[in-house]
């Protein structure tokens, strides 16, 4: 990180919702509630996954995966974010800000891959039942989740590197909830236009392919649903592909929206609850919505509660 950058600014101020001081408290409590609620959802799908021996296939870890990163996710910056609330104007350092946006990028990075490499391995289970144990082997799902972890890596380092790089003459007020790429950009005091190109065709490649692949997967899933005999079977499936995908699109939709142009012309509010869509929601939304509906893991819970009850009765 350059030593002139910290010349001009050594620090951030956060404002999130600062513009609104009168619901400062209500939102400090409903998110907090939210956040917690999403710890304690993601935590209970980490530990049955962990502790059940017949989830531990690809379906399920690729779950496990995702409720890590999900935690992660909001780890990063809801508790910053309840920070901003509960004392109205923060301040951040040049290099906590710039952490931030670093584990922003790599958790969200991953994120985007995941839910890509989940929908190719539900399309395989679907479509493929007979060569499904060739088609998502344990080789194949190890390089699948590896991938992910480091093209969230790369992402994250990348772009981070490239965006402390850039003197900050001031102001130091980020009008946003975090230090996401798009609203540390707006105090850059240079020509951004080489990162915005790359910026673009950054989000094209990791935002918007693996949503296309996604898409393309659910396609070929409702043919396949349309062709079962059982008309309850299909509504159960119907039903669970619809939930998949709009969480899905929740996420790659506000993603995109806020990094394929990171100097858009929206509004700070507008921006802010882009932002929480996919930092505050999907990681509330995806344990109900991938897991917790789902029989075995039901199975699974209610077993885990049995042991341990069995364990205290002993």
């Amino acid at each position: 990180m350059k030593r002139q950058n910290q010349s001009f600014v050594v620090e951030f101020i956060l404002l999130g919702f600062s513009n609104f001081p009168e619901l400062q408290q209500q939102l400090f409590w409903v998110f907090l509630i939210i956040y917690l609620v999403t710890l304690i959802g993601n935590a209970i799908i980490i530990v049955i996954i962990s502790l059940e021996q017949s989830l531990h296939v690809p379906m399920y870890l690729f779950l496990h995966n995702l409720s890590v990163v999900d935690v992660s996710f909001s780890a990063v910056i809801i508790p910053e974010m309840l920070v901003v609330l509960s004392t109205e104007k923060t301040t951040i350092t040049f290099l906590g800000c710039f952490a931030q946006m670093y584990f922003i990028l790599l958790f969200g990075g991953t994120e985007c891959f995941l839910l890509g490499a989940m929908a190719y391995d539900r399309f395989a289970a679907i479509c493929h039942p007979l060569s499904y144990p060739m088609i998502m082997n344990k080789k194949i799902f190890v390089e699948l989740v590896i991938s992910s972890w480091t093209l969230g890596f790369v992402l994250g380092t990348v772009q981070t590197s490239w965006v402390s790089s850039f003197p900050f003459c001031g102001p130091s007020e980020i009008n946003h909830i975090s230090c996401e790429t798009p609203a540390v950009l707006e105090l850059v005091c240079a020509d951004t236009f080489l990162f915005e190109i790359y910026a673009f065709t950054g989000t094209i490649l990791i935002i918007m392919a693996p949503f296309l692949l996604i898409l393309l997967s659910y396609v070929r899933i409702l043919f396949a649903i349309l062709k079962m005999p059982s008309t309850t079977g299909r509504q159960k499936a119907f039903s669970t592909c619809a939930s998949h995908l709009t969480s899905v699109t929740l996420f790659y939709g506000t993603a995109s929206m806020t990094y394929l142009q990171p100097k858009s012309g929206y509004s700070p509010e507008t921006k802010k609850l882009m932002s929480l869509s996919y930092s505050l929601l999907t990681p509330l939304l995806n344990p109900l919505i991938y897991s917790l509906r789902n029989s075995e893991m039901k199975r699974a819970l209610m077993k885990l509660w049995q042991r341990k009850v069995d364990l205290h009765t002993i």
